[in-house]
């Protein structure tokens, strides 16, 4: 069996992968590789697009209002004047 290691990985990362094999009781190692296998086993066409995970992973914009209304509410909280802030 081969064996991979890993260099310079971020600390948050390293941390956020012991918190999620901690969840089900897996080493960091067996965590990786259930990731790895869970990615290749998926078909190159069927992964979401970039946009698509982004969207699931941080969920949707709850709003009533169609696109129109909200692009004229921001409109009209926009100022015309450039220098308002000063300097």
């Amino acid at each position: 069996m081969a064996t991979l290691q890993v260099r310079s990985m971020d600390d948050e990362m390293y941390q956020a992968l012991g918190r999620r094999a901690k969840m089900d009781n897996r080493s960091i190692s067996q965590e990786v590789t259930l990731i790895i296998e869970k990615f290749l086993a998926t078909p190159a066409d069927q992964s979401p697009s970039t946009d698509e995970e982004a969207l699931r992973l941080a969920g949707s914009w709850d709003d009533s209002r169609s696109a129109e209304e909200i692009a004229e509410s921001i409109r009209k909280t926009r100022s015309t004047d450039r220098f308002q802030g000063g300097f």
